[in-house]
């Protein structure tokens, strides 16, 4: 249509709409033309010809103008358009000749400055604006004066009079004007407050940075730190982060609440301004500094009185106040400052500052999980520091353990048994976390409790299977966690016959060193996990010289992280160091949160062992406890006889009358405990019997059971070992020593 203009500008002179017929006339497409300033169309096709140029008020809320072809007539294009968007323009403009001197510059330009047009005509351009704190590249003006390529979107910052306590950003384009002999006449420029542009971006830029710097870590305080450099000084000239003290020691944080009292601790804090000093951390921090009252949002507090007296008395400080708080549990408080006179907070930095402090709430939580779960972890994990005295007289022992915080749910012990042996036990439960570190307690109390029934290393596993798959139906049922499966070698040493007896679930590492240093990396094969299937469990028996040394360690997740056969071999090659020193190079060798065990094996001294072998007829039982208490005597033990003597009669007339030949009656001879063992070749299982008043037999093992501190049966392939333990009394029992125990007892 006739009426319809060629072509469409918005208010900042950009064409914003081209029709066909501008095509067909200018022969440029619309593609080429969108976006483009009005000035770059002037002193080309557009120069010297007539046009009107009428607002646009009724089809866009914004002004705009409509570009129409006229008659010859007309005002050209360049006079047009520069009277309307003088007049009618929401951009600054600012007109400059050929020696950068400011000619002419419109109203928005004028009211955007705060100062009077006659005071800046005339002048050179840098001249004029460097009031503003604007700072003119002149080499640049000069480049686009001469090569006419224009510049766009420069940003700059000033400091108008019109508002002076605010520092704005300006968006500077700068074109060239010429002649239709392309001959330069000077430069225009348009200036765009993009104040709140830049800030918001700004603000995105900072959150984007936050969520990469904060939460690096598991940890309460370098979490705090971290928030206090990305806030300064991109988002304020200073920043306190106060934690309460709950928080820092591990506890649960407290419940978020208007007006209530908390104790907070500065944990981290930063400044860029000498104007804006800080705590030093650690200190306690007075409410003051939040505010009257600890708010529950953020809030810019109203400005505070200077910190030093002087000229600067009059200027405000400006503060805005965050809680660090997370699903209604306050862990602190965070003060954000900028330097007297500086620009004040305003409704976006509220929400930026909700944001960052929102965020790093929330590691904060992680972190304080994390600690309080690693606490829990390390008082489940808790390692001896020695073996208990009782298992030295079977092996020199060394403990390591590479703890990484991970909660690898790794496990070790040394437990006695009778007859001075001792077991070795290594484990770890599969996935790190707090659950297994859980499992991990619970499978080891479990191994605890089995030890007591003297079993034998592959019964003992096969007994824990049935522990670990209840663990796992329970886990599965309640907690949907992953079902736990466990590496465990359990091993048996007796001191007396140098036997070594081992049953192996999963691959946890494992080796022997015997006295003339030959390693031997693989003496039991690799088993099926307790909580996969099985068993049979892999298991062997070795009877070792003395001086053995035997290594035990916790598995690696993979082949990568644990040690090679051959470093392996090199580290405990050397039979002559001690456990200690071998334990601290294969520890080296290790992965973290994995444990291990350096036993050397021991025999018992043959003064500390005495054994005889019993017929199989009554009459041999008498003739075995005369031994036994000649033996008994020799050796000088606070034993009481006649208990000692009562006892090896029983266990013996057991023998005698249920079991099978051979019988043989050992004593072993500990530092305060003496050990009663007959050994027969029946495998039928003893067991107590209530005997009625009439009856003539059937108390001998309820004898034991009293006399004894304790007593029980294992079993080997092709015998059985009925035991008692006796100790010698404690000192509160031979404070007042009985008349019995100054008599002597005859065969």
């Amino acid at each position: 249509m006739p009426d319809d203009p060629l072509f469409t500008l918005d208010v900042h002179g950009q064409v914003v709409e081209w029709s066909k017929e501008a095509e067909h006339r200018f022969r440029r497409p619309a593609a080429e033309v969108l976006g483009q300033g009005v000035f770059d169309l002037l002193g080309s096709e557009g120069s010297g010809r007539p046009w009107t140029i009428t607002p646009l008020t009724e089809r866009s809320p914004e002004r705009g103008w409509a570009v129409r072809a006229e008659d010859e007539g007309m005002p050209g294009l360049s006079e047009a358009i520069l009277d309307a968007v003088f007049t009618q323009a929401d951009i600054g403009l600012h007109i400059l000749d050929p020696q950068l001197r400011v000619l002419r510059i419109n109203p928005v330009a004028i009211g955007m400055r705060g100062v009077p047009q006659e005071r800046v005509i005339g002048l050179p351009a840098v001249e004029a604006y460097a009031p503003l704190g604007i700072h003119l590249d002149e080499s640049l003006l000069h480049e686009v004066l001469v090569t006419g390529r224009p510049v766009r979107d420069i940003l700059l910052s000033s400091r108008p009079f019109a508002d002076p306590e605010r520092e704005h950003i300006v968006s500077m384009s700068v074109h060239r004007l010429s002649d239709q002999a392309e001959r330069a006449l000077g430069l225009v420029a348009t200036t765009v407050d993009v104040t709140d542009r830049e800030r918001a971006q700004a603000r995105l830029r900072l959150l984007h940075k936050a969520r990469e710097r904060i939460g690096t870590s598991l940890d309460v305080e370098r979490t705090a730190g971290e928030l206090v450099d990305v806030a300064v000084p991109d988002f304020a000239d200073s920043a306190v982060v106060a934690l309460t003290d709950g928080v820092l020691q591990g506890k649960a944080p407290e419940l978020l609440s208007r007006g209530g009292e908390i104790l907070l601790r500065c944990t981290a804090a930063g400044s860029s301004h000498h104007d804006c000093p800080v705590p030093p951390a650690g200190s306690i921090l007075l409410p003051g500094l939040f505010g009257a009252q600890f708010p529950t949002s953020p809030v810019i507090l109203a400005p505070s009185a200077p910190k030093r007296p002087g000229p600067a008395d009059s200027v405000a400080t400006p503060r805005l106040v965050a809680p660090l708080s997370a699903r209604g549990q306050i862990f602190g408080m965070v003060a954000f400052e900028r330097r007297p006179g500086g620009s004040p907070f305003t409704a976006g930095d509220v929400d930026l500052a909700k944001g960052i402090t929102t965020r790093t709430a929330v590691h904060l939580e992680n972190a304080l999980r994390f600690t309080r779960e690693h606490i829990v972890m390390t008082a489940l994990q808790s390692w001896p520091l020695r073996p208990e005295r009782q298992t030295q007289r079977a092996a020199e022992i060394a403990q390591r353990h590479r703890a990484a915080g991970s909660g690898g749910g790794s496990w070790f012990d040394t437990l006695p048994l009778p007859g001075a042996r001792v077991a070795l036990v290594v484990g770890q439960v599969e996935h790190p976390g707090l659950s297994t570190v859980a499992t991990m307690s619970r499978v080891r109390t479990a191994v605890h409790s089995l030890t007591t029934l003297d079993l034998d290393p592959h019964e003992l596993l096969a007994r824990l299977q049935s522990t670990v798959l209840r663990l796992a139906r329970e886990q599965g049922d309640v907690e949907r966690l992953h079902e736990p499966t466990v590496h465990c070698t359990f091993a048996v040493h007796d001191p007396v016959s140098g036997r070594f007896d081992i049953a192996r679930a999963g691959r946890s590492l494992f080796a022997i060193v015997r006295p003339d240093g030959t390693v031997d990396t693989s003496p039991v094969d690799e088993g099926p996990l307790l909580g996969e299937e099985g068993p049979p469990f892999a298991s062997a028996g070795h009877v070792l010289p003395e001086g053995s040394t035997i290594c035990l360690a916790s598995p690696s997740l993979s082949e990568q992280e644990g040690p090679t056969v051959d470093r392996l071999a090199a580290a405990l090659g050397h039979p002559a160091r001690s456990p200690e020193d071998m334990a601290d190079d294969v520890e080296g060798l290790l992965a973290p949160d994995r444990v291990l065990l350096v036993a050397r094996t021991r025999r018992l001294p043959a003064r500390d062992v005495w054994e005889c072998d019993v017929a199989t007829e009554s009459q041999a039982v008498s003739d075995a406890r005369k031994r036994a208490e000649a033996c008994l005597r020799a050796w000088g033990l606070a034993i009481d006889p006649f208990a000692a003597s009562l006892v090896v009669s029983e266990l013996v007339t057991n023998a005698v009358r249920y079991g099978a030949a051979p019988i043989t009656l050992r004593l072993v001879r500990g530092d305060s405990t003496l050990t009663c063992e007959v050994d027969d070749s029946a495998l039928t299982a003893p067991h107590l019997r209530h005997a009625r008043a009439v009856d003539e037999g059937g108390r001998g093992l309820h004898i034991c059971a009293t006399l004894a501190e304790s007593w029980g049966v294992r079993y080997g392939e092709e015998h059985k070992t009925v035991w008692a333990e006796l100790h010698e009394p404690s000192v509160e029992m031979t404070a007042s020593p009985s008349p019995d125990e100054t008599g002597d007892v005859g065969g």
